[in-house]
């Protein structure tokens, strides 16, 4: 059965793209812990991260590093943090938050909660 971001990737179900290549999709979260949170999934479904190969893990990352720089550039914040935490959703994927201090980084946080327009707003200023 395919995951949630698998069909979130088919565009079975609705998600806000911010990317994508022949290998990996790059989306916002809809539980961010800050605007412009972005999760980088590869297409293949691996459920571990570090089940994935090496040059999957590689391009992985070296996605990821382009939707950061993207994410930096639209939303104002010191660094890009990122997370591989992959208890949720049996697909590995990478977080990418913007965050200003350690604590941003904090996944017991509360979420926010944007409405579509503010999805789409967001999603406008960082897609590529």
């Amino acid at each position: 059965m395919a995951t949630i971001f698998t069909k979130i990737i088919r565009g079975e179900i609705p998600g806000y793209k911010i990317a994508e290549d022949e290998n990996y999709y790059a989306f916002l979260d809809i539980n961010p812990l800050a605007e412009g949170h972005t999760l980088v999934v590869p297409k293949k479904e691996v459920d571990y991260i570090f089940d994935l190969d090496e040059q999957d893990l590689a391009g992985l990352m070296v996605f990821a590093r382009k939707v950061a720089r993207r994410i930096r550039e639209a939303v104002p914040c010191k660094r890009i943090g990122v997370a591989v935490i992959g208890l949720d959703v049996p697909h590995a994927h990478v977080h990418l938050v913007p965050i200003n201090e350690g604590g941003d980084l904090d996944f017991s946080r509360p979420k926010l909660k944007l409405s579509p327009e503010e999805f789409k707003d967001i999603q406008a200023k960082i897609r590529f």
